[in-house]
């Protein structure tokens, strides 16, 4: 199936944003590690989220968690000390997705876990027990959700935990996020240099409000600065927000897109203040890098991306897929050491009936749709991706003016 999508000249709307996926997925493992007996208010209702949650009330010991990687490693770290045997799995795709340095950090801080097929890749068992802890390290440049993942049951360790982080630390906001998150709910912890001490200590629970998503809100940045005149109101987000893509509020600005805080969100308006090139570096914001790749192109701005290397273990090689789309729609992307993309306004002939594939990534689908504001009759492959972070994005779109078309 795919979606052929039209836009409207002008966008006028008010648009209610998913939860944040991110603080959904930490609040229900904190939730679960602190045996708290309230229910998170707003909770995300994107599939990750729903995955995990369901995997977290199940009475089963296998889980299949799909396609969400965020919630195989979260898992992965919770099980480990959860007595019992488990077995976790999920897509072909995830089982490409490389997981053997959170393995290897579990079982030398005390846990016992096997590879069912492929060694370093899911699915795995599970053996779970009181973990040990003491020190680990872990390479600072792979996916923060490992780091993540440690973080969040170090205080119920015997010793604690001490994580040194090795390299070049990415996506360093996820990681702050997680903290701050495991600070609410009482758990204290010392991030110096590249260690975090966190000593045994109790979750205390409480009850907790998920605030709207600022991932999502990038899309309608987007719409915003792809379109000819727009206004678009975004409720229920945080100026002073534990979300690091909150950081799209600033780099939008630079595409001509103004942010003005109110009380309970976020108004946008599209100005004609625009950069002639955009330089950034993606590190800390990784999962925005589709989305301002698309842009770019569309308005004809030239922009070099660095910070880009956890792209290729995403959902899908994000890079690859970015520089194939595009060249359907007729811009050349060239790429540096898995790493850097860039675009110096290099064209090709564009395809007749370009046809946008989202290879199982819903930021494919959902980065690639606002094309449709500068492109007539765009259509997404496998539009359903989306529910994977934003399961509501396509009637938002229709509710901002865009016409859907089903086909095939």
């Amino acid at each position: 199936m795919k979606y052929k999508i039209n836009a409207p000249d002008i966008i006028h709307t008010n648009i209610t944003l998913p939860a944040s996926k991110s603080i959904s997925n930490r609040i229900l493992i904190i939730n679960e590690l602190g045996y708290s007996p309230y229910e998170i208010e707003n909770l995300s209702d994107s599939d990750d989220t729903q995955v995990l949650l369901k995997a977290l009330q199940s009475n089963d010991n296998c889980f299949d968690i799909g396609a969400a990687g965020t919630s195989m490693r979260f898992l992965t770290a919770y099980l480990s000390k959860i007595a019992g045997e488990w077995q976790i799995t999920g897509t072909e795709r995830m089982k490409q997705r490389p997981i053997r340095i959170l393995v290897e950090a579990l079982n030398k801080l005390g846990a016992r876990i096997e590879y069912l097929e492929k060694e370093g890749y899911p699915p795995l068992k599970i053996y779970g027990s009181s973990l040990t802890g003491g020190e680990a390290e872990l390479n600072g440049g792979v996916s923060s959700q490992y780091i993540s993942a440690l973080l969040m049951i170090a205080p119920t360790m015997r010793e604690g935990l001490t994580l040194t982080l090795s390299g070049n630390i990415i996506s360093t906001p996820y990681i702050r996020l997680t903290l701050k998150l495991m600070e609410e709910f009482g758990v204290h912890s010392e991030w110096i240099g590249n260690k975090i001490r966190i000593a045994p200590q109790e979750y205390i629970p409480k009850r907790f409000k998920v605030e709207a998503d600022w991932s999502a809100a990038s899309y309608w940045y987007q719409i915003a600065a792809l379109s000819k005149k727009s206004s678009v109101l975004l409720p229920g987000l945080l100026k002073e927000s534990y979300q690091g893509d909150a950081k799209v509020a600033e780099i939008f600005n630079r595409l001509g897109v103004k942010t003005t805080f109110l009380q309970d969100g976020i108004q946008l308006e599209k100005t004609p203040d625009v950069v002639e090139k955009l330089e950034y570096d993606f590190t800390s914001q990784p999962d925005l890098a589709q989305t301002f790749v698309v842009t770019c192109v569309m308005m004809g701005i030239p922009f070099r991306f660095t910070g880009l290397q956890s792209l290729k273990i995403k959902e899908t090689d994000r890079i690859e897929a970015l520089k194939i789309e595009l060249k359907k729609l007729g811009y050349l992307l060239q790429d540096e050491q898995d790493s850097i993309l860039t675009w110096n306004g290099e064209s090709t002939e564009a395809e007749a009936s370009p046809v946008i594939h989202t290879y199982e990534d819903h930021r494919m689908a959902m980065a690639f749709a606002p094309v449709a504001l500068k492109k007539e009759n765009i259509c997404i492959a496998d539009p359903d991706v989306v529910t994977k972070s934003y399961p509501g994005y396509w009637t938002d779109l229709q509710a901002a003016g865009f016409t859907i078309q089903k086909e095939g």
